[in-house]
């Protein structure tokens, strides 16, 4: 079990054995967390580091190569950490001092075909901002946040739940707890606030952001560098990927953040990073600070055992089957493809991230070890009375909710694709907005309060350039073909009424298709105007329209409603159960002496470790650098293998200018290293011993997938995005110098 099972050192206080857990465990196991007082594992590389603890972990940190004060690594107001910035779903940073941003060119992605017109396809060519006022705006919604404190709520949030709630009663104490702490944080001007739980809610934190609204693409390379090998070399290696994208973050005149306007001016960070144009080698210390999403490395051996015998084999096969019914619909209308590129990427990545799953879950009894572990820690319970009176028969407790939960897996999955259609999506979003006003903003259901206004808005607006009726028409005949192979009783009869589908799942081809073409014939939702106006309407508003999607919309709401109180009951429930299971885990493992760290939760991390290749197979040696001349190896000049000819001319030159690697003879492309990451950290900056850029993270290796799960240090590895690779092509390929300069590197060939 990863992070579990692995002996550690203790940073904040001795190993807890059973006279400490007498009577003080509760208080002093909440301080350990609060502090982010937990063992560092015996693996350097494991662990995603909160910044509270990296003080503690200040030797090992050192020892691993770190020359920066170890003991303010962790300063959110200081150097690196100050520069490192949240996208909402990756992670940047700022490269300068007018607020020039890197990050992936994935994580740009929506931003680019944004931009992209079939006249100026920016998508497939790239874009380069030849002055600042040439920089265009990021799509609808995108932001650059800046995290500027985090403060443990802990005791703020669980003094609001009554003695006893349980279920739907514990969950609205949360809720509301959580709200009042967002609103009272949001007083500040320009911030965004959100509370994050640890351990399933055995800690919480409360996260001030600066919310930089006003984002705009500054410089992407072409696709076939951004995108090169496309889902060929996904999540492979070697790789020979140029996944970066520039971006810049805007503030108003008075240098607080502002609503996208001419008017406004970059954002002046406190702290930007230095860019490293020698780059690292072979075992130099590396390390990256960022936003990663989520990890799984606690949840139940019954957990785990449905991700891998049920959900990833189902979402596999209907993801692939939704993939294949949107590509015969551009096949149809290949004009279309631009638009839809964004949605049918992140398809191709979640698909091909699941097989990779199943690969490494084939590879080692990951669910093994967690019956086995959780036998040990049961066992441990039982041997003292004390421990037995806290928690019971937690595991058992937690394992019925686990199966409560996986009971609708069936009608979650299908029902997920059928009502995802944007104009359905839109209507129920704008439809539940107008129900939410009529409540006290503290009373709304989060995402629909008036600080999710501007949010809600830009989503709408998002659809503008995202959306094509055609093929979204043709793909929901096929959704609801799919979602109709459920037994009746597990489909939504207000959904197969409004749509005609028969009791027994039958479909009527003839009949769908013409209730389909009046629902998309019929409908405003596709216009933008249309869909704001909406915003302002109210509930009688909606009850009276004759738009399909609406109509639709509304007959829904009821059982979104009921759906949602189920939901609402059964995570209630797990946040009783589970902080006392993980409770339960960090006093066994300190009495152990072993290691605890929190899962990622796409709060703010840090984790270290060294550039080194790997062997992932018998007789199979990765080397952990890639060069110019292995694009050469796969070029074929059909995507995605496709090199722009002005790289590939010269890469066949020999010019490398200053980006060299000596011992590799070339420049390099892509590197490993030995980061514990995962999704969303995508963008985050690759740092070396003096906290200098040195590359972008963004992939892991093929046989690291399995490390949401559990950590194999032997094969897990990070893919990043050599530092000397980006000022190459953006000083030899594409001549962005102005770009250069601006982060302190002097261009070579800016005279040519």
């Amino acid at each position: 079990m990863r992070g579990v099972l692995r002996p550690g050192l203790a940073i904040c206080a001795r190993p807890l054995g059973h006279a400490v857990l007498r009577g003080v465990v509760i208080l002093t196991l909440a301080a350990w967390l609060a502090l982010g007082c937990w063992a560092p594992a015996a693996s350097a590389e494991e662990g995603m580091w909160l910044p509270s603890q990296l003080p503690g972990l200040a030797e090992e940190l050192q020892a691993a190569g770190l020359e920066l004060d170890a003991g303010k690594l962790g300063d959110l107001s200081s150097y690196p950490l100050g520069a490192v910035v949240s996208l909402g779903g990756c992670t940047a940073s700022f490269v300068s001092d007018q607020g020039l941003v890197v990050t992936n060119h994935h994580c740009a992605y929506g931003s680019i075909q944004h931009n992209s017109t079939p006249a100026n396809n920016i998508l497939e060519h790239g874009f380069l901002a030849q002055t600042v006022a040439d920089e265009l705006p990021a799509a609808p919604g995108s932001r650059v946040l800046v995290t500027l404190a985090i403060e443990d709520v802990t005791a703020r949030i669980l003094a609001a739940v009554p003695a006893g709630a349980r279920g739907q009663e514990r969950f609205d104490a949360i809720e509301a707890a959580e709200k009042a702490l967002v609103a009272e944080c949001e007083q500040q001007e320009g911030v965004r606030c959100r509370v994050s739980s640890f351990h399933g809610g055995l800690s919480y934190q409360l996260i001030t952001q600066l919310e930089i609204r006003d984002v705009r693409l500054v410089y992407a390379p072409a696709r076939s560098v951004g995108k090169y090998g496309g889902e060929v070399d996904n999540w492979m290696w070697p790789r020979h990927t140029g996944d970066f994208s520039f971006l810049r973050a805007y503030v108003g005149p008075d240098g607080r953040p502002a609503d996208p306007s001419p008017e406004n001016v970059p954002y002046r960070p406190r702290h930007w990073l230095r860019v490293a144009p020698g780059g690292v080698a072979d075992g130099d210390f590396v390390m990256v600070a960022g936003y990663p999403g989520r990890t799984s490395r606690y949840r139940l051996a019954d957990e785990v055992a449905h991700t891998v015998d049920w959900y990833y084999p189902a979402s596999i096969k209907v993801s692939r089957e939704l993939l294949g019914h949107i590509e015969r619909a551009l096949e149809r209308y290949p004009d279309a493809r631009l638009t839809l590129a964004p949605m049918l990427s992140g398809i191709h990545n979640r698909t091909k991230n699941n097989e990779g799953m199943l690969v490494g879950f084939d590879r080692t009894d990951v669910v093994g070890a967690k019956r086995e572990f959780e036998s040990r820690l049961t066992a441990w319970i039982n041997a003292d009375p004390q421990l037995a009176s806290r928690y019971g028969d937690v595991l058992g407790e937690l394992r019925a909710l686990v199966a409560e939960e996986q009971r609708d897996r069936e009608q979650e999955l299908y029902w997920g694709i059928a009502n995802r259609w944007p104009m359905l999506g839109a209507a129920s979003t704008l439809y539940r907005l107008a129900q939410e006003r009529r409540k006290p903003d503290l009373e709304r259901e989060p995402g629909f309060q008036e600080r999710d206004l501007r949010r809600i808005r830009e989503r709408m607006e998002r659809i503008a350039t995202s959306y094509d009726a055609r093929v979204d028409r043709l793909v929901a005949f096929d959704r609801i073909k799919m979602y109709a192979t459920l037994p009746a009783e597990q489909r939504v009869a207000v959904f197969d009424r409004y749509l005609g589908i028969a009791g027994g799942g039958g479909i009527d081809e003839g009949a769908l298709n013409l209730k389909l073409d009046a629902m998309y014939a019929g409908t405003r939702l596709d216009d933008l105007a249309t869909r704001l106006a909406w915003m302002d309407a109210d509930v009688d508003a909606f009850a009276a329209s004759d738009d399909p999607f609406i109509r639709l919309a509304v007959a829904l709401y009821p059982v979104e409603l009921e759906r949602e109180a189920k939901e609402e009951t059964l995570r209630g429930h797990f946040q009783e159960v589970r902080p006392r299971f993980m409770e339960a885990l960090i006093a066994y493992q300190r009495s152990q002496g072993a290691a605890v760290y929190p899962d990622a939760n796409a709060t703010l991390r840090v984790t270290y470790g060294n550039v080194a290749g790997y062997h992932p197979q018998d007789a199979v040696w990765y080397e952990p650098f890639t060069k110019l001349e292995g694009l050469l190896e796969k070029e074929t000049g059909v995507e995605p293998f496709d090199s722009p000819a002005a790289l590939l001319d010269a890469i066949r030159a020999g010019d490398t200018g200053p980006y060299a690697l000596a011992s590799l003879g070339s420049v390099p492309v892509n590197l490993l290293s030995t980061l514990d990451t995962t999704g969303g950290n995508s963008g985050s900056p690759t740092l070396n011993r003096r906290g200098e850029l040195v590359g972008l993270l963004f992939d892991g290796a093929w046989e690291s997938l399995l490390s949401d799960y559990d950590y194999e240090p032997e094969r897990v590895r990070s893919i990043h995005a050599d530092v000397r690779y980006m000022l190459w092509v953006m000083d030899r390929v594409d001549g962005a110098h102005r770009l250069l300069r601006e982060m302190g590197v002097e261009p070579r060939y800016a005279a040519r």
